[in-house]
């Protein structure tokens, strides 16, 4: 197993690279997010030995579990899942990154608790392009009011928005991958022009990371694509 992963990881980085090249962008500007959910902490270990160290997890209890096991490793931990109010307290202790907020409730208690241990927390906000109703985030006609909300509160000063973040339909679709990855990055931009910390996407995942890299992703959310195909129990 630690072949089979050292040897997906090593593929996948020089991939990302010739991606990256072809269109024109710096390799080094795409951070990978190794999305650990479902697979043990030793799994992270041999990535972490490869040079690994942004691993996302999408169930707070599963973060916590790994977060304790991995105690005294140097990992950027992402959490991108779905957020539960009475999770956040730990998931703030945790997490570096929060890529799924997408609700004023989760961002005063966010700062409550990043407040409390005197941290920045930083977060991107979820965004539903697609419309889909299966899937969290604001509306991309809601984004610029919410930000303009949270940053002119002055409430909110330990935390930094850093990006957008959404999820794409799953489809084979080229061109409603591309559009729904291009239409993010056209609300950041926007949002980039009045707040110079709202630089990042992260969007793209195992089966369209190639789109996403072409348009613009700096944070690429993968899984199956390093660790193999996961087992449900």
């Amino acid at each position: 197993m630690n072949d089979f992963l050292r040897n997906n990881f090593y593929s996948f980085k020089e991939e990302i690279e010739d991606i990256a090249i072809k269109c024109g962008r710096d390799y080094k500007s795409i951070k990978v997010v190794a999305v650990s959910k479902n697979f043990p902490s030793k799994y992270i270990q041999t990535l972490y030995e490869c040079g690994q160290r942004d691993f996302g997890e999408n169930r707070a209890q599963e973060m916590i579990n790994k977060y304790e096991e991995l105690n005294g490793y140097d990992i950027n931990w992402h959490f991108i899942g779905t957020i539960q109010t009475n999770k956040i307290r730990r998931i703030v202790q945790m997490a570096d990154y929060i890529h799924s907020v997408w609700r004023l409730k989760e961002i005063e208690e966010i700062q409550k608790r990043a407040e409390s241990i005197n941290k920045i927390q930083k977060i991107f906000l979820e965004v539903n392009v697609s419309g889909e109703e299966t899937k969290a985030g604001l509306k991309p006609s809601e984004v610029e009011d919410f930000v303009t909300e949270v940053m002119e509160l002055n409430s909110f000063g330990n935390i930094e928005i850093i990006g957008l973040m959404t999820m794409a339909p799953y489809t084979n679709d080229e061109n409603i991958l591309r559009k729904t990855f291009s239409d993010l990055r056209q609300i950041k931009d926007k949002l980039q022009s009045r707040y110079d910390t709202i630089r990042e996407l992260s969007m793209g995942m195992s089966n369209d990371y190639k789109i996403a890299i072409e348009e613009g992703a700096t944070y690429l959310r993968i899984g199956t694509r390093l660790f193999g195909e996961r087992k449900y129990n």
